[in-house]
């Protein structure tokens, strides 16, 4: 055993050796192939663990926000909702209090009375018009619940009639099959999207009472909430600068809920008129839900659109084009010559901006989120502007592009004062000042470099 030993530690000495050798002579070969240069800006290892740490938190807390967030997607959608019908009967009161003002006798009207007198204005005209035109639409209704029969008819016989067209183009028959089960599963499952979304409808009949009296105390407290914001912020440009945000806030809202109140009752009507002077069946029920559908963006035109189309399809193939036509025609008018004339200088958004806002919406909270992703971009719009115009800046990407040289230009012009300022020529030696020790701080920063590596390499 002490010879077996003595060997096995002959061998492991001869192979460090050689390994040793090896080192050496690939050492020389490369003078710096070992060498490791630790750059002296590095974290340590504390701060790396502290930023794991306080990343892992911030997913952890986003993730418990954003849970509570969806389960309560439902009551902002309310509060939305009561913001906007607020809005609506704003203008109302205040031409009710307006003759008070006036004359000065604005104590025998007070906002809460006037709030009330506006409600029982407002819900009058209401109950009148439904009074008017529930019995039309019912007659309608029970029209079209009548003829559902005879649309399930014309369905079937249009499946048959492809069924002989198939047999006619001699196509396989397994493939007939799985054309009508499939145009037939696409029939069922839209007639169970529209019965989900009438039962749908029904959930929020509790909303025609709670959205008033949320409303209510939107607009009988609007000024204390105002001065309670205010409050949070310093006085001075601060609590300015906010004042102006809330201006410009109540500005964008009051418009596109205004402009959105005005385009439905234009698009309704002049959907009615066009379905009746075209011969479409259950022209004032589709004129009605093409004026409610107006109200969503984007998808509310384009689901009308389906609607009327397919409708008029079971009269007449012509009568369908005629409609795509009329309706395509009104979407042209309404986006590029009504609305922007009824918002004015509401809401300035890039049609591409809309149609993503709505896209993002509904991803994130479905109907809700389509409702209200266009007042929340104009909203994201309006703080963006005044960020930039409280820092000073042209924009976050052209600050962080812009050349140093720029910004050294920038500091060098910036308003000095009284005591420092003598003119151009104090300014122009001010820049030239602040270019040199620009210079000299980046040459000095150049050399302490070179040391550091050269006393590396001599480690």
């Amino acid at each position: 055993m002490n010879q077996e030993e003595k060997k096995e530690a002959a061998t492991a000495k001869i192979a460090e050796t050689s390994i040793k050798e090896s080192a050496v002579r690939l050492r020389r070969a490369r003078p710096n192939s070992r060498r490791v240069f630790l750059d002296p800006s590095t974290p340590a290892a504390r701060t790396i663990l502290r930023i794991v740490v306080i990343t892992l938190l911030l997913l952890a807390v986003s993730d418990f926000a954003k849970g509570i967030i969806t389960s309560l997607t439902h009551l902002f959608f309310m509060l939305v909702l009561s913001v906007f019908f607020a809005y609506l009967i704003e203008p109302l009161i205040q031409i009710i209090r307006r003759p008070f003002e006036e004359g000065g006798v604005e104590k025998y009207m007070p906002r809460p009375l006037a709030i009330a007198t506006a409600y029982l204005m407002v819900f009058s005209s209401i109950g009148i018009a439904i009074a008017i035109l529930a019995p039309l639409v019912s007659e309608q209704v029970s029209q079209f619940s009548e003829n559902v029969p005879g649309y399930t008819t014309s369905f079937q016989s249009t499946f048959k009639q492809l069924s002989t067209r198939f047999d006619r183009y001699r196509i396989p028959e397994a493939v007939q099959t799985q054309i009508t089960e499939k145009a037939a599963t696409i029939a069922g499952e839209a007639g169970t999207q529209i019965t989900n979304f009438v039962i749908g409808l029904v959930s929020y009949l509790p909303w025609l009472i709670l959205v008033p009296i949320l409303s209510f105390f939107f607009l009988k407290d609007a000024n204390l909430f105002r001065v309670q914001l205010l409050r949070v912020f310093p006085s001075g440009n601060w609590r300015t600068r906010m004042e102006s945000i809330i201006h410009d806030v109540n500005t964008t809202l009051a418009a596109y809920t205004r402009a959105q109140l005005i385009s439905c009752v234009l698009i309704g009507t002049i959907c009615t008129i066009g379905f009746y002077l075209l011969g479409v069946n259950y022209a004032l029920l589709l004129g009605i839900v093409a004026g409610v559908l107006e109200f969503i963006p984007l998808i509310g035109p384009i689901t009308i659109a389906i609607i009327a189309i397919v409708i008029a399809s079971l009269e007449s193939p012509w009568e369908a084009l005629y409609v795509a036509i009329f309706l395509a025609v009104l979407r042209i008018l309404q986006d590029y010559v009504f609305y922007p004339r009824i918002v004015r200088e509401g809401i300035h958004l890039h049609p591409l901006a809309i149609i993503l806002s709505v896209l993002a919406g509904e991803q994130i909270a479905g109907i809700p989120g389509v409702f209200i992703s266009i007042p929340v971009v104009a909203l994201l719009t309006v703080l963006y502007r005044h960020v930039l115009e409280h820092s000073g800046s042209r924009g976050i990407v052209a600050n962080i592009l812009a050349p140093k040289e720029q910004e050294i230009d920038k500091a060098a012009d910036a308003p000095k004062p009284a005591v420092m300022t003598d003119g151009d020529d104090s300014s122009s030696e001010m820049k030239s000042e602040i270019k040199e020790k620009t210079e000299s701080e980046i040459e000095a920063e150049t050399k302490a470099e070179a040391k550091v590596e050269t006393d590396a390499m001599k480690t």
